[in-house]
């Protein structure tokens, strides 16, 4: 399952929470899940990032990342670039540097990944998701390949000459004058492209890890690019039955303007900000709702309900829509939401707790579904299979979710009408 998760600057809420979340449903199901956190860590961009770092000294840099501004750091880079030709000059040549594996030049950039990594740990450990550095499957691991790949595409006669670039056209694609659209595999300058760099995946991924289904857990907008990569892949006979490609595309978390979300100062959200507000959020909802929690009680409470409540939030919209992020929904205690569905886990835990009794040990006794409430929350267990089943087929977390508030409205009907620790048996 690869996670195009962290780009030069950025990391994607959506794509870890969705991934996270197939990765665990696949792996109950059965299957052999290998996670692969495919982040931009070579090519133009980090000569730029490489000479910015140098122009404003590894301490400032090593402090920007730290706390999360990452965004920060690639504009200031890419506004040098933009404005100077000097600075031009100088990234240019650094991106020799780095493709040729010049010592000092990886020392940086292994440096400058390390101090990226730091920060996304930091994220994934807060959203309690199962990424570590050993899924770690950058740009950067596939350069080696690329030479290879570019010979098999030659030797199979699907490279085309086109202003001196290498392109292969795979077909049913077309630009609005109704024209091929090439994958250029390789610039007029000899340079490999984005394009081979994911070639180069397909293979390792096929090839090496031996994997039957791979999903692509990447924005929307890459949909047309990751097709014409499958279509190639394909013609070369890379990507035959039964391996198969899967681009799980979703869309963008808008702020209240239905704009791109956006910090209160109008800078890109800092993912690590946005979950310590959500739990700072949280912890003001519980301490109005439940005044007597203890200090650590209240903060662990908090924790969960906040980053729950962002993950949820999330997971419950249809991947392939932009959503709008509004606290206030996303907190609240009623509809569909994570507050929701934690508060009718807690009585169920309430249940158990109060009555003193074992959950284990009701297994296997005789259930008599003497009332509707209980008849109608049975038939809802009933349909969990086909929910996650459904869930699964189309990679859509929002359909186990939607279940999920439905099972737990049930439940609510059911504890409202059928006091537990007052029935007979």
């Amino acid at each position: 399952l690869g996670l195009d998760d962290t780009q030069v600057g950025f990391l994607n809420l959506w794509s870890t929470v969705i991934g996270d979340s197939l990765v665990r449903m696949l792996a109950f199901v059965g299957h052999v899940v290998i996670r692969e956190n495919h982040i931009g860590d070579w090519g133009r961009p980090f000569g730029m990032l490489i000479e910015h770092l140098l122009d404003i000294g590894e301490d400032v840099a090593a402090e920007t990342l730290r706390q999360g501004d990452l965004d920060g750091f690639y504009k200031q880079a890419n506004a040098k670039f933009t404005e100077s030709e000097e600075f031009q000059d100088r990234a240019r040549e650094r991106v020799v540097l780095l493709q040729g594996y010049d010592p000092e030049t990886i020392a940086i950039w292994e440096r400058l990944v390390e101090m990226s990594n730091a920060y996304f740990n930091l994220v994934y450990r807060k959203l309690g998701v199962l990424l570590t550095d050993d899924d770690l499957a950058g740009e950067s691991r596939y350069q080696s390949l690329m030479d290879g790949v570019y010979a098999r595409l030659e030797s199979a006669g699907l490279l085309e000459d086109s202003n001196g670039a290498k392109v292969a056209f795979p077909p049913g694609f077309h630009n609005r004058e109704n024209e091929p659209l090439p994958v250029m595999v390789r610039s007029s300058a000899g340079a490999y492209m984005y394009a081979t760099s994911d070639l180069a995946c397909v293979v390792d991924r096929v090839e090496r890890l031996g994997v039957d289904l791979l999903l692509y857990v990447v924005g929307a907008p890459q949909a047309q690019h990751l097709q014409m990569v499958f279509e190639v892949c394909r013609m070369a006979g890379w990507l035959a039955p039964p391996a198969e490609a899967v681009h799980v595309g979703f869309g963008s978390v808008l702020g209240p303007d239905r704009k791109m979300l956006r910090s209160r100062s109008g800078d890109a959200v800092k993912l690590n900000e946005l979950l310590d507000e959500a739990v700072e959020r949280a912890a003001n909802a519980v301490a109005e709702k439940n005044p007597d929690l203890d200090a650590d009680a209240r903060a662990d409470v908090a924790r969960m309900i906040g980053i729950g409540a962002v993950k949820y939030a999330d997971l419950s919209t249809d991947r392939i829509k932009d959503y709008v992020f509004d606290w206030d929904r996303m907190l609240s205690f009623d509809g569909n939401t994570a507050p929701y569905l934690q508060y009718a886990h807690a009585r169920i835990c309430s249940i158990f707790r109060r009555a003193e009794f074992d959950r284990v040990d009701a297994r296997g006794a005789a259930i008599v579904l003497g009332v509707d409430q209980e008849r109608a929350l049975a038939q809802r267990l009933l349909k969990y299979p086909t929910a996650l089943a459904e869930t699964i087929a189309t990679y859509s977390p929002h359909k186990l979710c939607h279940y999920l508030f439905d099972l737990a409205q049930d439940f609510t009907a059911f504890y409202e009408h059928c006091p537990v620790a007052k029935a007979d048996e």
